[in-house]
């Protein structure tokens, strides 16, 4: 064979690979391949970890693999008696933890004005803070072009301008101290676009341009930047979720499915992430991985796939079945 022909066999064998392979996982390659070779996540024994929307779905679990790990929980939301119960659950899952090792701070992020107070409160209390987890936030589900515009902003406030405001908070102590870690929880939907989740989907590429911009800006190894994006997982995130009107919830109960990660699974995965510092990770079930994979790097093809499929089918991926009827 000649010196192109290899390159050629080489190069359809990669693609070929990527194509084939994440049918048989539930996270991106690398991500994958980190959790088997990278940092275990007892590397992250005594770290101070703030994480806000504490009080169910990702970031509750994602508060009992941490506190497995040792470290010192800040645990954020606005509901007091939802993150007793998380910070009781801690204190069960890892006996050696003391009372004053998980904080509860009840914090509704939307109100920029006790930004401030609260991280305040974090070092007075601890003394640093290693690790901010920006994982407040609500979903979505409406036509596109019925959702008032109101709900836009309110989504945008929830999803986006609080995570910034109390980021640039931590990341200037980040600076100042120079070390420290933004965690980000963003979705499968800011890497591609979702319908019927178009305020959703606008926030989450938001975060992405925010907080991409800002780790070029710095380029700085010690205060790593880590985008987590995952797809459909088991929480009670559908019945909060925004609709097309203001003030008015979608109040469906999200029902168990196969096409859906646990929050323990992916609580686990967004650890792993942490430990080994990542830029960015997809966490979902085969089909959307791939989906992703095909939106990422096979565009042209995506969009044909995509238009055969159908919106239809996309809602079966995500919820298991059609929440907003096309007409």
């Amino acid at each position: 064979m000649t010196f192109f022909e290899i390159v050629g066999v080489i190069t359809i064998i990669y693609y070929l690979f990527y194509l084939i392979y994440p049918w048989f996982l539930d996270c991106d390659l690398h991500l994958s391949l980190l959790e088997t070779f990278g940092q275990p996540i007892e590397t992250l024994r005594g770290k101070v970890v703030w994480i806000t929307g504490a009080s169910s779905g990702i970031g509750e679990h994602l508060a009992y693999v941490l506190a497995k790990a040792h470290c010192k929980l800040i645990l954020s939301a606005r509901r007091a008696p939802e993150l007793s119960q998380v910070k009781k659950k801690c204190l069960e899952v890892n006996p050696h933890l003391q009372d004053s090792d998980v904080e509860v701070m009840v914090m509704d992020i939307c109100d920029l004005s006790s930004h401030q107070k609260c991280f305040d409160h974090v070092i007075t209390k601890f003394g640093r803070l290693d690790v901010l987890v920006n994982n407040a936030g609500r979903s979505q589900r409406a036509a596109w072009e019925k959702i008032d515009i109101r709900v836009d902003k309110e989504l945008f406030d929830l999803n986006v301008f609080s995570l910034v405001a109390l980021s640039r908070i931590v990341y200037s102590y980040f600076e100042e101290v120079g070390h420290g870690h933004l965690v980000v929880t963003s979705s499968l939907a800011g890497v591609l676009g979702v319908p019927f989740s178009g305020s959703y989907t606008g926030s989450k590429h938001a975060l992405h341009g925010y907080f991409q911009s800002l780790r070029v800006e710095k380029m700085n190894k010690n205060i790593p930047i880590s985008i987590v994006c995952p797809g459909a997982v088991q929480t009670p995130f559908l019945s909060e979720s925004f609709t097309d009107t203001i003030g008015k919830k979608f109040g469906e109960v999200t029902a168990n499915a196969k096409n859906k990660l646990s929050s323990e699974r992916c609580a686990h995965l967004i650890a792993v992430a942490m430990v080994n510092h990542v830029d960015e990770c997809w966490i979902a079930h085969s089909t959307s991985l791939q989906l992703t994979y095909l939106a990422r790097y096979y565009p042209n093809i995506a969009r044909v796939i995509f238009q055969l499929l159908g919106q239809r089918f996309f809602q079966y991926v995500r919820d298991n079945k059609v929440t907003v009827a096309s007409e």
